[in-house]
């Protein structure tokens, strides 16, 4: 029993340690590769129930990569959520300190100006990735497709305010829309 925790901690901190290391854009960049590695790699929970947590992570208020420290409550309690939250947070905290001098010194190289523009669309596509890997596990019936279709088009065409979309969806739960 001691041993198999033991193992899930190791496994969330290597997991969210390098997820850490990815993350360029934002945490929601390594979304895809975290849904992989807690639903098909590891086993943790299903696509559907990554997507619920996921769904909670961006309702509730603070760090948008929250759902890390859900993931890690899910495996190992609250060691879990404390080895997974600390395994995304440090890292790249770490690394950015080590390297916000030097970057700093070049704000003004050409060459810099072509990494930023470069790494730009990458996290685009990897932030479309990721809205794609969450859509496909939370739309089980045609249903709820559309409702991510018709939220998407009022994000994308429209200037409805976001928590107006929420409000929309918890209703739509409610009222049995599945």
């Amino acid at each position: 029993m001691v041993a198999a925790i033991v193992d899930d901690l190791l496994s969330l901190a290597a997991l969210f340690g390098h997820l850490s290391l990815l993350a360029f854009g934002g945490g929601n960049t390594v979304l895809p590769e975290m849904q992989r590695e807690a639903v098909e790699v590891h086993g943790w929970m299903s696509a559907a129930d990554f997507a619920a947590l996921f769904a909670l992570a961006q309702a509730a208020p603070g760090p948008n990569m929250l759902v890390s420290t859900l993931i890690g409550l899910r495996v190992a309690g609250l060691p879990g959520a404390a080895v997974a939250t600390l395994g995304i947070i440090t890292p790249s905290s770490v690394l950015t300190l080590a390297v916000f001098s030097t970057w700093e010194r070049f704000r003004n190289a050409p060459w810099r100006r072509k990494v930023q523009a470069g790494i730009t669309p990458v996290t685009v596509g990897l932030f479309m990735a990721a809205a794609v890997i969450i859509a496909q596990a939370a739309d089980q019936t045609i249903a709820l497709g559309v409702v991510t279709t018709a939220v998407a088009g009022a994000t994308l065409f429209t200037k409805v305010h976001p928590l107006w979309l929420l409000a929309a969806g918890a209703v739509a739960g409610v009222i049995g829309v599945n």
